[in-house]
Parts: structure tokens; C-alpha cells; sequence
């Protein structure tokens, strides 16, 4: 009776063992975990239902576990945390940085995409009805000031009324630019002389002159080069060529980069919400190309430190992860505060004061993870921190104007 238990639970203990057991299609090795001893492949099939493959790129790249939760609150209120955590190797529980950059990142530019389309605010402001208005304002200060004057000033505030309302006049002139043009540089200078009250230097003589002599040109009829609100050119003689380039290829740069001029003035005097969508729509290929360049300049900052560059990467990583996550609450933040500045003042002036503690929040947190990370004095670590501000910013400029030009492109 014995043997015959014994015999049961062996053979019970056998198929469990077999059932458990499974062969890798690579090597042919009995595997009995979820990976190959020999090979390392896993022992799991990716020939799945469409389904079930979707959902695991969706838990792969969102982590809807635990893991999210103890990731971002030391995000935004732990600076350096998670950066120190992931170098020292503990990882698991928390997003790796690159999926939490990835899915920050996406939120963030189809949110800004979402806005620039939907946003009828967006315009570029009209600066020539704006001075036109200021104009009006000046001229009928001088008018009220004229019963109280002598005679030889008199004279001069009509002289410059007169001046002003013509070249007010000149600023409204829609058919021809040029005169619309070099009358708006005029105002700012006249605007000036009495705003301040100091005569102009020698040289802004010489330029007062020289516009004046270009106004009446444009009135005449005389043609002359018009103001341009974009210039890509880099030569005299209005070409944008490259030494490095052949003449033939020199020309089509050229014609190229005038027909982006063209474009810019249409977008621009258009509706510039287009543009704007698209240049935000290559941002993210971008900051793949700035994220690796910043972790060098970290890296060059640091260079005595001797750390990885994959540890200067991290914390690119992360940093931008936080920045991009507040500027989305900023940004709920305002919408909220739109929503109940009329209806609920209360809660629209605690969302106001939510907004400015994020606003002063996000320089303070990056300096605290640069001297958390790096683990530098203040003083030391003020200096590099404002000097890898200002090349960032510097960098950020640039990405800004490359976004820009390869948007116009696609408009």
C-alpha cells in the first residue's frame, strides 16, 4: 500500500514536472522558467492575437502598474530622486527613463498640437493699428498743450502734429509696403524724441534722414528694396550660399530660400496657426537630436566627475520629463483658471497661485537635481548650473528656428 503511494505521488510529481517543462524553438534546450538557460530566448510566443500584442505595447509603454504611481511623485517634488535611484541600480520599481520620457513627451506635443489647431487667439499682433493708436493719443495731447504755449513753440508742436498725422497717414498705406514700412520706423523715432524728451544723437540724424529720403522716394514711384519680415539670406547682394557648395547647387539654395521668404510673408499675414502646428510637429524628432547633445554638455560641465555618459543621459532624461510634465499642468492650470475666473473666483485664484509656485518651481527643481546628482557645493554648482542654462537656452533657440524653417516647408 505504501509503495503503490509512494508510486502515485512520483509519477503525480513527474507530470507536473513535464507539464512545467518546455522546449526552446531556438536550441532545442528543456527550459522549466520563462527563459532559455543556453540561448536566453523566451520561451513565450510572439505569434499572438493582434489584441494581445497592442495591449502589451500599451502596458510596455505606459506601465499602468505601480510603478507609475512611485515614479511620479518623485518626479515633480523629488529633485535628482529618481536619477540617484536608477544609477545605484534600483530599478524596478521604478518607469525606466526613457519610457517615461517617451510617454511624457508624446502627451505633451499632441496636447501643444492640439492647442496651436484649436486656438483662434493665436495671431501675431497688429503693430501698425497698435502705433496708428498711439499716434492719435500723442497728437491730441499736443493739441490740448497748444493754448498755454508761445508762439515759437507753438510753432513747433504744430509742425510736429503735422509731421506725426502724415506720417500716420503713410503707416496706413496698404498699397504700397514700403511706404507703410519706413513710415512705422520714422514714428518710433519721432515717438521717441518726445516720449524722452532728448534730441536725437548725430547718428540717429543720419537715420532719420535717410528714411525721410526713402518715403519720399516710395511716394515718387521709385523702386527700391522692400522690407522684408524674413531675410534668409547670408550675402550683399541678397543670396543665401555656402563656400562648401558648388555655384550650380549655390543657385537652387537660393531660389529655395526665397520661396520660404514667400511663404513666411503669406503664413505670416495669413493665419500663422498652421505654421505654428507644424513646427511643433517636428519638435519631437528634435529633442531626440537635443536630449543626447545636452547629456554632453553635462558631461563636459561634469568632466572631472567622471561619470558615464549613460548617467548624463539619465538625467537629461528626467529632467525634461519633468519640465515637459509642467508645462501640461501649467497649461491645465490655465484652462482651469479660464474656466472659473467668472463663475468660481475662489477656485480660480487658488489655480492662479498653483500656477505661480510651478512657474518658480521648475528653475529651483532643476537646480536642486543638478546638486543633488552631482553632489557639489552651492556656489560650484550655481556656476555650472547658470552656464548650462545659457547654452541650453542657446540650443533650445536654435531648435526653435530649425522647427520653424522645416515647418514652413510643409505649410
Amino acid at each position: 500500500m505504501t509503495q503503490k503511494l509512494s508510486a502515485d505521488i512520483e509519477q503525480k510529481k513527474l507530470t507536473n514536472s513535464e507539464e512545467h517543462t518546455k522546449t526552446c524553438e531556438n536550441c532545442h534546450t528543456q527550459v522549466s522558467g520563462l527563459y532559455c538557460g543556453t540561448c536566453g530566448q523566451s520561451v513565450e510566443s510572439t505569434l499572438k492575437y493582434f489584441w494581445a500584442v497592442i495591449l502589451h505595447l500599451l502596458d510596455d509603454i505606459l506601465s499602468f502598474d505601480s510603478r507609475a504611481s512611485r515614479t511620479l511623485f518623485p518626479l515633480l517634488f523629488r529633485p535628482g530622486f529618481l536619477t540617484n535611484e536608477y544609477i545605484k541600480g534600483r530599478r524596478v520599481h521604478y518607469v525606466p527613463p526613457l519610457r517615461l520620457y517617451l510617454f511624457i513627451s508624446i502627451v505633451f506635443f499632441i496636447t501643444l498640437k492640439f492647442i496651436a489647431a484649436n486656438n483662434t487667439e493665436i495671431q501675431l499682433p497688429n503693430h501698425n493699428a497698435e502705433l496708428s493708436q498711439r499716434v492719435t493719443v500723442q497728437v491730441n495731447a499736443l493739441k490740448e498743450k497748444q493754448a498755454n504755449l508761445s508762439d515759437e513753440i507753438l510753432t513747433n508742436n504744430q509742425k510736429s502734429i503735422e509731421q506725426l498725422t502724415s506720417l500716420q497717414k503713410d503707416l496706413l498705406n496698404k498699397k504700397n509696403k514700403i511706404v507703410s514700412s519706413t513710415a512705422l520706423r520714422l514714428l518710433h523715432i519721432e515717438l521717441n524724441i518726445i516720449d524722452d524728451g532728448i534730441p536725437l544723437s548725430e547718428k540717429n540724424q543720419d537715420r532719420k534722414l535717410a528714411l525721410l529720403e526713402r518715403l519720399a522716394q516710395a511716394k515718387q514711384g521709385v523702386k527700391l528694396v522692400e522690407d522684408k519680415l524674413f531675410n534668409f539670406e547670408n550675402n550683399d547682394d541678397g543670396t543665401f550660399t555656402f563656400s562648401f557648395l558648388s555655384d550650380q547647387n549655390n543657385k537652387k539654395l537660393t531660389a529655395y530660400a526665397k520661396v520660404l521668404e514667400k511663404k513666411a510673408e503669406q503664413t505670416i499675414n495669413s493665419d500663422i496657426r498652421p505654421l505654428i502646428k507644424e513646427s511643433i510637429s517636428k519638435l519631437p524628432q528634435l529633442m531626440f537630436i537635443l536630449l543626447p547633445l545636452f547629456a554632453l554638455l553635462l558631461k563636459i560641465t561634469y568632466l572631472f566627475k567622471k561619470r558615464l555618459y549613460l548617467e548624463h543621459l539619465t538625467v537629461a532624461l528626467h529632467s525634461h520629463s519633468f519640465i515637459f510634465l509642467s508645462i501640461l499642468l501649467l497649461l491645465l492650470c490655465d484652462k482651469i483658471q479660464d474656466a472659473t475666473a467668472a463663475t468660481y473666483p475662489l477656485i480660480g485664484g487658488i489655480v492662479g497661485f498653483l500656477n505661480v509656485i510651478l512657474v518658480f518651481w521648475l528653475p529651483i527643481y532643476l537646480f536642486k537635481t543638478q546638486k543633488h546628482v552631482y553632489k557639489q557645493g552651492f556656489l560650484l554648482t550655481f556656476l555650472k548650473y547658470s552656464f548650462v542654462g545659457i547654452v541650453y537656452m542657446m540650443l533650445i533657440f536654435f531648435t526653435g528656428v530649425i522647427a520653424f524653417i522645416w515647418g514652413l516647408t510643409d505649410v
